[in-house]
């Protein structure tokens, strides 16, 4: 196992979005030594979502939007990361990333890791012409933009970036990045 003193921790960020928002999370509290990086939309979305369940973690550190300059990222700097999860990321944190828009939390973090070559896995929500996706009061159809899904592609040419499109797909590359740091500490 992992250990704080020995290893950096996994950064995980949540954007405002339902889409697999339980599923992103419970993933989340299967990792060790993560902390949770929570946009001021996440935590709108995840008090419309409580009442399906949906929680942020009991016993992780988390780090909520509430500075200007989103002091937080600062632990970039220092090493404190591994690995940066954004799970899941809106258009609108995919499109603000594309431009090298870092104006919230999460945007800091996905600039701040990007800039400090910490590997990043997104999980975006916008990747096909047609999806369902859940809503607080079921499943509805959403029909992504054109300019949605250019901007899926487009991060993917970034560096040090993994871009997931499903559920499967994120707990593939974790598991994959996680295995790469264990064979790097053997």
């Amino acid at each position: 196992m992992l250990t704080t003193r020995l290893f950096p921790r996994l950064a995980w960020a949540v954007t405002g979005s339902g889409h697999y928002l339980r599923e992103s999370l419970e993933l989340m509290r299967e990792q060790p030594n993560a902390d949770l990086f929570v946009s001021a939309a996440a935590d709108e979305v995840v008090r419309m979502y409580r009442r399906t369940g949906v929680t942020l973690p009991e016993h992780t550190r988390i780090f909520r939007d509430r500075t200007a300059s989103a002091v937080p990222v600062g632990r970039f700097y220092r090493g404190h990361y591994h690995t940066l999860v954004v799970a899941p990321a809106t258009s609108n944190t995919i499109a603000k990333a594309v431009l090298g828009i870092s104006d919230t939390l999460v945007t800091n973090v996905l600039a701040q890791a990007g800039k400090c070559r910490v590997p990043t896995i997104v999980f975006a929500c916008d990747t096909a012409p047609e999806m369902d996706t859940e809503a607080p009061d079921g499943m509805v159809k959403v029909y992504p933009r054109r300019i949605d899904l250019e901007n899926v592609e487009r991060l993917r040419g970034f560096e040090a970036m993994t871009v997931v499109d499903s559920v499967a797909g994120l707990a593939a590359a974790v598991r994959e990045r996680t295995a790469c740091l264990s064979e790097s500490s053997s």
